[in-house]
């Protein structure tokens, strides 16, 4: 029998009982963690078929044009992406899923997935009442993801696709912890303690669906360290400062805060971003930024 410590509003005892709750849900996620389970629960069974597809080196464009064919909303959502000003920025539209395939690519074709299985994700009956923090959670990874595809391409040599992607997934472990919490609701009774979990948990959990769907170890990599700001790299900026700056730049916040932040920050020092050219990247990014987010819904 749990402790119960009441006093005559039982004020006291309800805070024991989260409390208690809080520490079980930390237990099942560290022995979901050691334990290799680490699934997102409610993706579409189309959604891991075609990250199986795409892990398989000896998958052709004919084999991921026929699983993906079989989910006429991802398909059309390609489509769409593959049109949009970003990814097209020739304005030669296409038709067919083989030629959207073709000009996005594999890294494209699996941002398309997760954010496809997002969206299946906000009808679940058991997600339901949660919708608000979903769409928070959506949002910024959207953001974070568009960001990167904007700031690989316009500073770095890193494929911009490959950083759209890296940003996408930067959020999958706050997803995850979404999901599974969504079973104890008194869990978001206490918003600075699930963000503690979800702070000390979510990257961690990322790391092993990553590894589980196969993604390539730059991206879990990146994801690893997209929140060690000391991150210290050599060379030339790659993946790992694109993903630590477009997280950064995503959860500022106050545009008032962005001076400080920018003196502060080695990601964006390496990048060679200072207030005045992270103000104009943003600006002048925004129609793509734009472009990218409607794409992803």
């Amino acid at each position: 029998m749990q402790p119960q410590f009441i006093d005559s509003t039982g004020t006291f005892g309800a805070i024991a009982t989260e409390r208690d709750i809080a520490f079980t849900f930390v237990q099942a996620l560290a022995a979901e963690l050691s334990g290799g389970k680490v699934e997102l629960p409610g993706f579409p069974h189309i959604v891991m078929r075609i990250q199986r597809v795409l892990s398989d080196e000896q998958t052709d464009t004919s084999r991921i044009i026929r699983v993906i064919g079989a989910e006429p909303v991802l398909a059309t959502q390609l489509v769409r992406m593959a049109n949009s000003v970003a990814l097209n920025p020739g304005g030669v539209s296409v038709t067919d899923l083989r030629a959207a395939v073709t000009r996005v690519g594999i890294d494209t074709v699996r941002t398309a997935t997760i954010a496809f299985a997002v969206r299946q994700l906000r009808e679940a009956p058991t997600l339901r009442g949660l919708e608000a923090q979903l769409g928070v959670l959506w949002r910024r990874c959207v953001q974070v993801a568009c960001l990167s595809f904007v700031i690989a391409r316009r500073l770095t040599a890193v494929i911009a696709d490959t950083a759209m992607l890296a940003g996408l997934l930067q959020g999958v472990g706050r997803l995850y912890i979404l999901t599974r919490a969504s079973q104890h609701r008194s869990l978001f009774h206490d918003a600075s303690a699930y963000q503690a979990i979800e702070r000390a948990w979510h990257r961690s959990i990322a790391t092993a669906l990553l590894e589980n769907w196969g993604i390539a170890e730059e991206i879990v990599q990146a994801v690893q360290e997209s929140e060690n700001y000391e991150l210290a790299t050599r060379g030339a900026p790659g993946l790992a400062d694109v993903l630590l700056a477009s997280t950064l730049l995503t959860d500022i916040g106050d545009p008032e805060a962005l001076p400080e932040c920018v003196n502060e920050s080695k990601p964006l020092q390496r990048l060679g971003l200072d207030v005045p050219s992270c103000q104009a990247l943003l600006e002048e990014s925004e129609q793509e930024i734009s472009a990218l987010r409607e794409a992803l819904g």
